[in-house]
């Protein structure tokens, strides 16, 4: 039984002192592949860098929308060429968020679509950031629809928001909250949405699941999530695990040795 973590943030200042050692508890829970994913431009340098440390690990590149502000043309260039890079499976943590709003709204959208352009070029998919947006993220990727497919990442609307996404060909991720006992909308996303377009990921060192909730997240806790999926659906761990390795393969396009 192997399991894939579809996001994290190795990055994060937080790993800085111990990521051997994180990797390895990973390993040791049978995560045997995670995909790091940049956030602007140095995290996207350095994701990329840390896939060439280590073999289970795959990055994406992006800018995420907080830091939609700071970028300028020549950064579009850089992530261009960053997405060469032999393990960069996806453009990356792109999207829109509403919740902060830490750049302005129409700058967020500029660079949001900016990007959808870059992957639908370079025939890549895409990692969404969906933060109080839906219809404005839905908006852009439905312009896109048939030409661009990716994973709402750490998904929190509800299902019959999940169906619109799903409609347009993407990939639902589920994180830590999944486990959380105030968790109102996801079990039923859970519940309905097709196997085969499901995920698993931990956002780490972010957003921490029972029974570790207020700790920093790492890859080995992915588990839980697969547990807690496994229990809403009432199907084996097994066939989760196998199932989001499947789906995970199928859409980022690389393989499991």
């Amino acid at each position: 039984m192997q399991f894939i973590d579809t996001h994290v943030h190795l990055t994060d200042k937080r790993f800085k002192n111990d990521i051997e050692q994180v990797i390895s508890r990973a390993t040791a829970s049978n995560v045997v592949k995670m995909i790091n994913v940049g956030a602007d431009l140095q995290s996207s340098i350095k994701a990329v860098s840390q896939t060439k440390e280590h073999d289970m690990i795959y990055s994406t590149v992006g800018f995420h929308p907080h830091g939609a502000k700071e970028v300028d043309e020549s950064n579009y260039q850089t992530l261009i060429d960053l997405m060469k890079g032999d393990k960069v499976l996806a453009v990356g943590e792109i999207g829109l968020d509403y919740h902060y709003d830490f750049s302005p709204r129409e700058i967020q959208k500029e660079v949001f679509n900016v990007q959808m352009e870059i992957a639908k070029m370079y025939k890549y998919p895409v990692v969404i950031h969906n933060r109080e947006s839906h219809e404005d993220v839905y908006s852009v990727l439905n312009k896109f629809s048939g030409s661009v497919k990716g994973v709402m990442h750490c998904y929190s609307g509800s299902y019959e928001m999940a169906k619109r996404f799903l409609d347009l060909g993407y990939y639902i991720s589920i994180a830590g909250p999944i486990t959380f006992k105030n968790a109102r909308k996801l079990p039923e996303v859970v519940e309905k949405i097709p196997l085969d377009r499901l995920l698993i990921e931990t956002d780490c060192p972010y957003l921490a699941p029972t029974p570790y909730r207020g700790k920093r997240n790492e890859p080995a806790y992915v588990v839980e999530v697969a547990k807690k999926i496994s229990e809403i659906r009432n199907i084996s761990l097994e066939k989760v695990a196998s199932a989001t390795m499947e789906n995970s393969q199928r859409i980022f396009g690389f393989e499991v040795d």
